[in-house]
């Protein structure tokens, strides 16, 4: 799919599964997180909206405004972290290297690459929005 062209219509009725819809307060900077500490690619970038590529998956960004007639909006704390409770797994990423640039723009790391017992050498990285990303490799 050609997600730089896609019409909101013909990319909604293409999702299929479990989605992945991440509330946040600025899509341009999450996108950009994004990009630099996992090597994703995000498409139709706005202030409000972005499709983001994580190999053959797709997920979506939106901004708070969007949200604006969605019950989900009044539950959103006033204050981070917004995703206390939420691992987002990224199982094709080496979490020695997205600790590295998770570090060097200024990320927090709240756990450094660590092997666990389940089989995985796995980071835990904090976005401005709060939510955990876990990129993880098998030992």
């Amino acid at each position: 799919m050609d997600y730089e062209n896609v019409s909101a219509e013909d990319f909604g009725q293409s999702l299929t599964g479990i989605g992945l819809n991440i509330l946040v307060r600025d899509v341009v900077a999450q996108c950009q997180f994004l990009n630099t500490v996992f090597d994703m690619q995000s498409h139709q970038v706005s202030a409000d909206f972005a499709i983001v590529t994580y190999g053959s998956q797709v997920f979506q960004l939106h901004s708070d405004g969007t949200y604006h007639a969605n019950p989900l909006l009044g539950l959103l704390p006033e204050n981070p972290p917004r995703g206390a409770g939420v691992e987002i797994r990224l199982y094709a990423t080496d979490p020695d290297q997205a600790a590295e640039r998770a570090e060097k723009t200024g990320h927090v790391v709240l756990q450094a690459p660590t092997d666990k017992p389940h089989g995985l050498r796995e980071a835990y990285i904090l976005c401005d929005n709060g939510y955990a990303w876990v990129p993880s490799r098998p030992l």
